[in-house]
């Protein structure tokens, strides 16, 4: 892969989810060394929407035609990445590496009159500390474990992907179209040392909060309250080699809800991927399975209306070229599918999003990447009723 494209999808990794510094702003600081890293991206997003408001998808991602019939919109939004301006230090001490990671992410968009509604986002506040002989801990909010490196190694974290409009923080990328979200989660994270290439991560996160049936939140919203009554459990294995990575991750939580209508049910899940690299191809596989876990956020649809769990699984393919100009040339394809639960019968309910992306990622500099991204999106009821959204997204994305 070309090596000022190669630094880029490393920023962006180092950004979500990052542990150390060593790719931004560095400012020696008496016992410590500060980095201050981020990046800004905008996009000019337009959409169609080829579908009527009488069609309901429940939990879809394609849109649909207004009240006014109007079926198509037009928005400058930031893409998957948010804008991000992180602060990172780090030091030695007694024989420790210790760091400390805080971040915030502002919008570039807005919808109202005056542009000031969008609020900052607050993604990462965490410690950690350890030693290369046994290990690192995390302790703080960071990215989840599970799902990770499904978004990590999507292309659109360049891009935008699935969504767009304005006024936004970000768009969803392959969310919800090929792996669930892993969200940022208050966690105390394990990681073992480097072994030939393998390591593995295990954490306890903060149960957050599930969305209810009616996709409204169980807590201070509609539906009825979660008991988190049990610590969110995730970990991860992987073996890092050569020419790209494979790994596996899963999640584990439990949901207990304060009504007597809705039984207590559990929430786990399961992936595989892979990220090879051949010279200038790039190939990225994964695939996921859970049950009670919902689609597109953790728990977000993964019971029906009396707690009863649904099965759901997804992943996605994708390949990219870099051809002697440094452009990289992308194309993916991701699905994620929804099983109703036994004895369920919900023809509004979704069954399926699928994304087709196709996109060209330019490295004017080593800093600057311009970005050109075509994406359909489709999605298709239980019950047979289909919406499709086709969107074109320019723009740039600049890592520091």
């Amino acid at each position: 892969m070309n090596k000022k494209i190669s630094a880029a999808v490393a920023s962006a990794a180092l950004v979500l989810g990052a542990s150390s510094a060593n790719a931004g702003i560095i400012i020696p600081a008496g016992e410590w060394t500060i980095d201050i890293n981020g990046n800004v991206n905008a996009y000019a997003i337009m959409q169609t929407h080829d579908d009527t408001t009488a069609m309901t998808v429940t939990g879809g991602l394609a849109g649909a035609e207004d009240a006014n019939g109007e079926d198509t919109n037009q928005g400058i939004n930031t893409g998957l990445l948010p804008a991000w301006l992180g602060f990172t230090g780090t030091t030695r001490q007694n024989d420790l590496d210790v760091s400390w990671t805080i971040s915030m992410q502002p919008a570039v968009s807005d919808n109202i009159s005056s542009g000031d509604q969008t609020r900052p986002l607050w993604r990462q506040a965490f410690l950690t500390f350890g030693d290369k002989s046994w290990g690192q801990v995390k302790l703080g909010k960071d990215l989840g474990i599970f799902a990770g490196n499904a978004i990590l190694n999507d292309m659109t974290l360049l891009g935008v992907g699935a969504g767009g409009g304005s006024g936004g923080n970000t768009t969803l990328g392959g969310i919800g179209s090929g792996y669930i979200y892993p969200a940022w989660k208050g966690q105390f994270t394990y990681t073992t040392p480097n072994f030939n290439g393998f390591t593995a991560k295990l954490g306890i996160t903060n149960p957050n909060q599930v969305i209810d049936e009616d996709q409204t939140l169980t807590v201070g919203g509609v539906g009825p309250s979660v008991y988190q009554d049990r610590y969110g459990v995730e970990g991860q294995l992987e073996y890092a080699f050569d020419a790209g990575k494979v790994w596996s991750s899963f999640a584990s939580y439990k949901v207990t809800p304060d009504s007597t209508a809705l039984r207590d049910s559990d929430a786990t899940a399961i992936d595989v991927g892979a990220a090879i690299n051949f010279g200038n191809i790039g190939l990225v596989a994964y695939y996921y399975t859970g049950e009670g876990v919902g689609t597109t956020s953790m728990g977000s649809l993964g019971v029906d209306t009396a707690g009863n769990e649904r099965d759901s699984d997804g992943g996605y393919i994708q390949a990219t070229y870099v051809i002697p100009s440094g452009t990289k040339l992308g194309v993916a394809y991701g699905v994620s599918s929804l099983d109703e639960a036994a004895g369920e019968n919900n023809a509004s309910l979704l069954d399926k999003n699928s994304r087709w992306t196709v996109g060209a990622y330019h490295p004017l500099t080593k800093h600057l990447n311009l970005v050109a991204e075509y994406n359909n999106v489709q999605s298709e009821a239980q019950g047979g009723e289909e919406r499709e959204t086709d969107s074109l997204s320019l723009g740039a994305i600049l890592f520091f």
